[in-house]
Protein backbone atom coordinates (compact mmCIF):
# COMPACT_ATOMS: atom_id res chain seq x y z
CA UNK A 1 0.00 0.00 0.00
CA UNK A 2 0.77 3.24 -0.46
CA UNK A 3 0.85 5.31 2.49
CA UNK A 4 1.34 9.05 2.95
CA UNK A 5 1.66 10.36 6.13
CA UNK A 6 1.31 13.77 7.57
CA UNK A 7 2.41 15.97 10.96
CA UNK A 8 3.55 19.39 11.49
CA UNK A 9 7.19 18.86 11.91
CA UNK A 10 9.58 16.06 11.15
CA UNK A 11 11.15 13.72 14.03
CA UNK A 12 14.15 16.29 14.04
CA UNK A 13 12.02 18.56 15.71
CA UNK A 14 12.19 16.83 18.89
CA UNK A 15 8.74 16.25 19.40
CA UNK A 16 6.89 13.78 20.83
CA UNK A 17 4.06 13.69 17.95
CA UNK A 18 6.83 13.87 15.28
CA UNK A 19 8.88 10.87 16.90
CA UNK A 20 6.16 8.83 17.28
CA UNK A 21 5.37 9.43 13.17
CA UNK A 22 9.09 8.45 12.54
CA UNK A 23 8.88 5.22 14.37
CA UNK A 24 6.01 3.95 12.80
CA UNK A 25 6.90 5.15 9.32
CA UNK A 26 9.83 2.79 9.71
CA UNK A 27 7.47 -0.01 10.62
CA UNK A 28 5.50 0.48 7.89
CA UNK A 29 8.08 0.05 5.35
CA UNK A 30 9.52 -2.89 7.39
CA UNK A 31 5.97 -4.34 6.49
CA UNK A 32 6.13 -3.49 3.00
CA UNK A 33 4.54 -0.35 2.62
CA UNK A 34 5.83 2.59 -0.10
CA UNK A 35 6.28 5.32 2.48
CA UNK A 36 6.34 9.25 2.20
CA UNK A 37 6.12 11.69 4.72
CA UNK A 38 5.34 15.44 4.33
CA UNK A 39 5.87 17.66 6.39
CA UNK A 40 7.45 21.35 7.26
CA UNK A 41 10.70 21.39 4.98
CA UNK A 42 12.18 23.63 8.19
CA UNK A 43 13.90 20.49 9.63
CA UNK A 44 16.54 17.93 8.20
CA UNK A 45 14.36 15.05 6.01
CA UNK A 46 14.18 11.99 6.94
CA UNK A 47 16.67 9.16 5.00
CA UNK A 48 14.75 6.50 3.07
CA UNK A 49 14.60 4.02 5.38
CA UNK A 50 12.19 6.06 7.16
CA UNK A 51 10.16 7.63 4.17
CA UNK A 52 10.79 9.76 1.44
CA UNK A 53 9.86 13.06 2.07
CA UNK A 54 7.69 15.33 0.82
CA UNK A 55 8.97 18.95 2.26
CA UNK A 56 6.42 21.90 2.28
CA UNK A 57 8.08 25.16 2.48
CA UNK A 58 6.55 26.48 5.43
CA UNK A 59 6.28 29.98 8.07
CA UNK A 60 7.30 28.72 11.44
CA UNK A 61 7.23 32.68 13.31
CA UNK A 62 4.27 31.48 15.50
CA UNK A 63 7.39 29.07 17.40
CA UNK A 64 9.80 31.31 17.00
CA UNK A 65 7.65 34.43 19.32
CA UNK A 66 5.02 32.15 21.15
CA UNK A 67 6.72 28.68 21.63
CA UNK A 68 3.20 26.73 19.73
CA UNK A 69 4.64 24.64 16.50
CA UNK A 70 1.73 26.22 14.25
CA UNK A 71 3.67 26.22 11.00
CA UNK A 72 1.65 28.09 8.16
CA UNK A 73 1.34 26.71 4.88
CA UNK A 74 1.93 28.07 1.66
CA UNK A 75 0.91 27.63 -2.34
CA UNK A 76 3.85 25.53 -2.50
CA UNK A 77 3.07 23.45 0.34
CA UNK A 78 -0.43 22.88 -0.56
CA UNK A 79 0.63 21.80 -4.05
CA UNK A 80 3.13 19.39 -2.93
CA UNK A 81 0.66 18.26 -0.63
CA UNK A 82 -1.96 17.73 -3.21
CA UNK A 83 0.44 15.74 -5.51
CA UNK A 84 1.18 13.14 -2.74
CA UNK A 85 -2.22 12.58 -1.74
CA UNK A 86 -3.40 11.68 -5.38
CA UNK A 87 -0.45 9.37 -5.51
CA UNK A 88 -0.93 7.82 -2.59
CA UNK A 89 -3.77 5.09 -1.78
CA UNK A 90 -4.03 6.01 2.47
CA UNK A 91 -3.43 8.95 4.13
CA UNK A 92 -2.25 8.73 7.62
CA UNK A 93 -2.81 12.10 9.68
CA UNK A 94 -1.33 12.89 13.20
CA UNK A 95 -3.24 15.40 15.28
CA UNK A 96 -6.10 17.23 13.78
CA UNK A 97 -5.46 20.56 14.72
CA UNK A 98 -2.02 21.56 13.09
CA UNK A 99 -2.96 23.71 9.90
CA UNK A 100 -1.03 20.51 7.61
CA UNK A 101 -3.57 18.26 9.33
CA UNK A 102 -6.24 20.34 8.19
CA UNK A 103 -5.45 20.47 4.39
CA UNK A 104 -4.32 16.74 4.46
CA UNK A 105 -7.85 16.27 5.37
CA UNK A 106 -9.65 18.83 2.50
CA UNK A 107 -7.42 17.49 0.10
CA UNK A 108 -7.88 13.50 0.72
CA UNK A 109 -12.09 14.27 0.84
CA UNK A 110 -11.51 16.43 -2.71
CA UNK A 111 -9.53 13.32 -4.22
CA UNK A 112 -11.34 10.73 -2.66
CA UNK A 113 -8.36 9.11 -0.29
CA UNK A 114 -9.35 7.33 2.68
CA UNK A 115 -7.79 9.19 6.01
CA UNK A 116 -6.61 7.87 9.36
CA UNK A 117 -6.36 10.20 12.00
CA UNK A 118 -3.89 9.48 15.18
CA UNK A 119 -5.16 11.52 17.52
CA UNK A 120 -2.48 12.32 20.66
CA UNK A 121 -3.73 15.27 22.53
CA UNK A 122 -7.67 16.73 24.14
CA UNK A 123 -6.83 20.02 25.32
CA UNK A 124 -3.98 21.86 27.10
CA UNK A 125 -4.96 24.14 29.92
CA UNK A 126 -2.83 27.07 29.37
CA UNK A 127 -1.77 29.33 31.32
CA UNK A 128 -3.14 32.54 29.46
CA UNK A 129 -7.12 32.25 29.69
CA UNK A 130 -6.95 33.67 26.23
CA UNK A 131 -5.18 30.84 24.69
CA UNK A 132 -7.19 28.27 26.72
CA UNK A 133 -10.21 30.07 25.30
CA UNK A 134 -8.63 29.59 21.98
CA UNK A 135 -7.89 25.83 22.15
CA UNK A 136 -11.47 25.08 23.73
CA UNK A 137 -13.16 27.11 20.71
CA UNK A 138 -10.58 25.28 17.75
CA UNK A 139 -11.16 21.64 19.39
CA UNK A 140 -15.00 22.47 19.29
CA UNK A 141 -14.87 23.84 15.55
CA UNK A 142 -11.97 21.94 14.56
CA UNK A 143 -10.76 18.71 15.85
CA UNK A 144 -14.02 17.32 16.60
CA UNK A 145 -15.25 17.63 12.45
CA UNK A 146 -11.90 15.91 11.41
CA UNK A 147 -12.56 13.15 13.76
CA UNK A 148 -15.93 12.74 12.25
CA UNK A 149 -14.54 13.14 8.77
CA UNK A 150 -11.51 10.68 9.10
CA UNK A 151 -12.55 7.06 8.02
CA UNK A 152 -10.73 5.57 11.09
CA UNK A 153 -9.51 7.85 14.22
CA UNK A 154 -7.00 6.06 16.66
CA UNK A 155 -6.44 7.39 20.13
CA UNK A 156 -2.65 6.83 21.61
CA UNK A 157 -4.47 7.74 25.05
CA UNK A 158 -7.28 6.40 27.14
CA UNK A 159 -7.19 10.32 28.53
CA UNK A 160 -7.69 11.40 24.63
CA UNK A 161 -10.17 8.92 23.66
CA UNK A 162 -12.82 10.32 26.93
CA UNK A 163 -11.93 13.79 26.05
CA UNK A 164 -13.70 13.42 22.47
CA UNK A 165 -16.75 10.65 23.90
CA UNK A 166 -20.00 11.55 22.02
CA UNK A 167 -18.27 11.67 18.79
CA UNK A 168 -19.63 10.09 15.75
CA UNK A 169 -17.27 8.33 13.74
CA UNK A 170 -17.26 6.48 11.08
CA UNK A 171 -16.33 3.31 12.30
CA UNK A 172 -15.31 2.44 15.87
CA UNK A 173 -11.87 4.13 16.85
CA UNK A 174 -9.46 2.34 18.21
CA UNK A 175 -7.04 2.56 21.45
CA UNK A 176 -3.55 1.67 20.75
CA UNK A 177 -0.69 2.53 22.75
CA UNK A 178 2.50 4.00 21.12
CA UNK A 179 5.57 1.85 21.10
CA UNK A 180 8.75 1.35 22.57
CA UNK A 181 12.20 -0.23 20.95
CA UNK A 182 12.85 -2.62 23.08
CA UNK A 183 16.33 -3.75 22.17
CA UNK A 184 17.28 -0.17 23.44
CA UNK A 185 15.06 0.83 26.41
CA UNK A 186 15.28 -1.92 29.02
CA UNK A 187 16.77 -2.74 32.21
CA UNK A 188 20.69 -2.59 32.87
CA UNK A 189 22.46 -3.36 35.64
CA UNK A 190 23.75 0.16 36.12
CA UNK A 191 23.56 1.94 39.39
CA UNK A 192 21.21 4.89 39.58
CA UNK A 193 22.26 8.34 40.80
CA UNK A 194 20.22 11.54 42.55
CA UNK A 195 19.41 12.95 39.24
CA UNK A 196 15.91 13.66 38.31
CA UNK A 197 15.29 13.55 34.64
CA UNK A 198 12.81 15.69 32.49
CA UNK A 199 12.84 14.77 28.79
CA UNK A 200 10.78 16.70 26.40
CA UNK A 201 10.69 19.94 24.52
CA UNK A 202 11.69 22.79 26.25
CA UNK A 203 7.89 24.20 25.40
CA UNK A 204 5.06 25.67 28.83
CA UNK A 205 3.16 22.87 28.63
CA UNK A 206 5.86 20.21 29.80
CA UNK A 207 5.99 22.37 33.02
CA UNK A 208 9.14 23.84 32.66
CA UNK A 209 7.95 27.17 35.43
CA UNK A 210 7.45 23.73 37.75
CA UNK A 211 10.83 22.35 37.48
CA UNK A 212 12.00 26.12 37.32
CA UNK A 213 10.41 26.55 40.72
CA UNK A 214 11.14 23.39 41.88
CA UNK A 215 15.05 23.46 41.45
CA UNK A 216 15.83 26.93 42.72
CA UNK A 217 13.88 25.29 45.91
CA UNK A 218 16.02 22.41 46.01
CA UNK A 219 19.79 23.14 45.23
CA UNK A 220 20.71 20.13 46.94
CA UNK A 221 19.06 18.30 44.38
CA UNK A 222 20.54 17.39 40.48
CA UNK A 223 18.29 18.13 37.87
CA UNK A 224 18.99 17.23 34.09
CA UNK A 225 16.87 18.43 31.54
CA UNK A 226 17.24 16.66 28.03
CA UNK A 227 15.63 17.86 25.06
CA UNK A 228 15.24 21.28 23.28
CA UNK A 229 13.08 24.14 22.56
CA UNK A 230 11.90 28.05 22.83
CA UNK A 231 12.56 27.88 26.34
CA UNK A 232 16.42 27.73 27.27
CA UNK A 233 16.92 26.77 30.89
CA UNK A 234 20.78 27.09 30.49
CA UNK A 235 19.53 31.19 31.34
CA UNK A 236 17.86 29.96 34.87
CA UNK A 237 21.32 30.58 36.34
CA UNK A 238 20.59 27.79 38.82
CA UNK A 239 23.93 25.40 39.27
CA UNK A 240 22.03 22.26 40.05
CA UNK A 241 20.19 22.25 36.73
CA UNK A 242 22.04 20.36 33.56
CA UNK A 243 20.77 20.32 29.97
CA UNK A 244 21.38 18.05 27.76
CA UNK A 245 20.84 18.19 23.78
CA UNK A 246 20.54 15.96 20.86
CA UNK A 247 20.11 12.65 22.66
CA UNK A 248 18.34 10.16 21.16
CA UNK A 249 18.33 5.89 21.35
CA UNK A 250 21.12 4.49 23.58
CA UNK A 251 22.07 8.12 25.06
CA UNK A 252 18.17 8.60 26.23
CA UNK A 253 18.34 5.11 27.56
CA UNK A 254 21.40 5.94 29.60
CA UNK A 255 20.05 8.62 30.68
CA UNK A 256 16.43 6.36 32.03
CA UNK A 257 18.79 4.27 33.49
CA UNK A 258 21.17 6.07 35.84
CA UNK A 259 18.11 8.77 37.40
CA UNK A 260 16.41 8.66 40.02
CA UNK A 261 13.39 9.31 39.09
CA UNK A 262 11.91 10.68 35.69
CA UNK A 263 9.69 13.74 36.40
CA UNK A 264 6.72 15.57 33.99
CA UNK A 265 4.95 17.98 35.44
CA UNK A 266 3.12 18.64 31.88
CA UNK A 267 -0.41 19.30 30.73
CA UNK A 268 -2.73 18.55 28.12
CA UNK A 269 -0.82 15.55 26.73
CA UNK A 270 -2.16 11.84 26.10
CA UNK A 271 0.22 9.65 27.03
CA UNK A 272 3.89 11.04 26.47
CA UNK A 273 6.28 8.46 24.42
CA UNK A 274 9.33 9.38 27.39
CA UNK A 275 6.56 8.05 29.83
CA UNK A 276 6.67 4.38 28.11
CA UNK A 277 10.23 4.66 27.48
CA UNK A 278 11.15 5.41 31.31
CA UNK A 279 8.81 2.83 32.14
CA UNK A 280 10.61 0.32 30.17
CA UNK A 281 14.00 1.19 31.33
CA UNK A 282 12.36 0.50 34.93
CA UNK A 283 12.18 4.65 35.77
CA UNK A 284 10.37 5.71 38.74
CA UNK A 285 7.92 7.84 36.68
CA UNK A 286 6.01 11.31 38.22
CA UNK A 287 4.08 12.82 36.01
CA UNK A 288 0.65 14.91 35.82
CA UNK A 289 -2.79 13.76 36.83
CA UNK A 290 -3.79 13.75 33.27
CA UNK A 291 -0.78 11.72 32.31
CA UNK A 292 -1.04 9.72 34.45
CA UNK A 293 -4.76 8.04 32.99
CA UNK A 294 -3.12 7.42 29.75
CA UNK A 295 -2.97 3.61 30.09
CA UNK A 296 -5.18 2.43 32.69
CA UNK A 297 -3.11 -0.84 33.37
CA UNK A 298 -0.23 1.36 34.21
CA UNK A 299 -1.77 3.71 36.50
CA UNK A 300 -0.50 1.47 39.27
CA UNK A 301 3.38 2.16 38.59
CA UNK A 302 2.94 6.09 37.99
CA UNK A 303 2.99 8.69 40.49
CA UNK A 304 0.33 11.73 39.71
CA UNK A 305 1.00 14.87 40.45
CA UNK A 306 -1.74 17.75 40.51
CA UNK A 307 -0.40 20.29 38.16
CA UNK A 308 -1.37 23.82 37.76
CA UNK A 309 0.87 26.09 34.93
CA UNK A 310 -0.73 29.19 36.64
CA UNK A 311 0.54 28.34 39.90
CA UNK A 312 4.09 27.33 39.44
CA UNK A 313 5.40 27.40 42.78
CA UNK A 314 2.08 25.61 44.36
CA UNK A 315 2.75 23.19 41.85
CA UNK A 316 6.59 22.89 42.50
CA UNK A 317 5.96 22.22 46.16
CA UNK A 318 3.31 19.27 44.91
CA UNK A 319 6.73 18.36 43.06
CA UNK A 320 8.61 17.91 45.65
CA UNK A 321 6.54 16.46 47.60
CA UNK A 322 5.77 13.30 45.39
CA UNK A 323 9.82 13.42 45.18
CA UNK A 324 10.50 13.05 48.76
CA UNK A 325 7.79 10.33 48.88
CA UNK A 326 8.82 8.17 45.82
CA UNK A 327 9.56 4.72 46.98
CA UNK A 328 9.34 1.85 45.02
CA UNK A 329 11.06 -1.62 45.04
CA UNK A 330 13.60 -3.17 42.51
CA UNK A 331 10.37 -5.68 42.18
CA UNK A 332 7.88 -3.27 41.54
CA UNK A 333 10.37 -1.37 38.64
CA UNK A 334 10.61 -5.23 37.44
CA UNK A 335 7.05 -5.63 37.05
CA UNK A 336 6.90 -2.22 35.39
CA UNK A 337 9.54 -2.55 32.92
CA UNK A 338 8.10 -6.47 31.94
CA UNK A 339 4.54 -4.84 31.46
CA UNK A 340 5.82 -1.83 29.38
CA UNK A 341 8.05 -3.92 27.23
CA UNK A 342 5.04 -6.40 26.65
CA UNK A 343 2.66 -3.66 26.05
CA UNK A 344 3.70 -0.93 23.96
CA UNK A 345 4.90 -2.59 20.97
CA UNK A 346 5.62 -0.46 17.02
CA UNK A 347 5.18 -3.81 15.08
CA UNK A 348 1.88 -4.14 16.50
CA UNK A 349 0.79 -1.00 16.79
CA UNK A 350 1.85 -0.30 12.93
CA UNK A 351 0.43 -3.62 11.65
CA UNK A 352 -2.97 -3.03 13.45
CA UNK A 353 -2.86 0.47 11.81
CA UNK A 354 -2.42 -1.11 8.63
CA UNK A 355 -5.24 -3.35 9.00
CA UNK A 356 -7.81 -0.83 9.67
CA UNK A 357 -6.85 1.87 7.11
CA UNK A 358 -8.61 2.80 4.26
CA UNK A 359 -12.15 1.45 6.01
CA UNK A 360 -14.65 2.38 3.43
CA UNK A 361 -17.02 5.56 4.23
CA UNK A 362 -19.67 3.70 4.03
CA UNK A 363 -19.54 2.43 7.16
CA UNK A 364 -22.74 3.29 9.47
CA UNK A 365 -21.26 6.03 12.01
CA UNK A 366 -20.56 5.46 15.92
CA UNK A 367 -20.54 7.34 18.58
CA UNK A 368 -17.85 6.91 21.19
CA UNK A 369 -19.42 6.96 24.69
CA UNK A 370 -17.08 7.90 27.86
CA UNK A 371 -17.33 4.04 29.38
CA UNK A 372 -16.68 2.34 25.75
CA UNK A 373 -12.94 0.67 25.23
CA UNK A 374 -12.34 0.84 21.26
CA UNK A 375 -8.85 -1.51 22.19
Amino acid sequence: MRLLTVTHFYETHGGGIERVAGHLNRQFVKQGHQVTWAASADQTLPDQQTAAPVPMPCFNGIERLSGLPMPILGITALRRLAAAIRGCDMVIVHDALYLSSIAAMLLARWYGKPVTLIQHIASIPFSNPLLRQAMSVANRCVTRPMLRAANQVIFISDTTRRAFAGVTFRAEPLLLFNGVDASIFRPAPVKRTDSLLFVGRFVEKKGLSIIRAMAAARPDWHVVLAGRGPIDPDNWGLANVQVLRDRAGSSLAALYRSAKALILPSVGEGFPLVVQEAMACGLPVICGEETSRGDPAAKAWLCPVDVDLSDPAGSAARLTAAIEALAMTPDHQSAMSAYAIRAYDWQKMAALIGNHSGIAATRQPTALAASSNPA
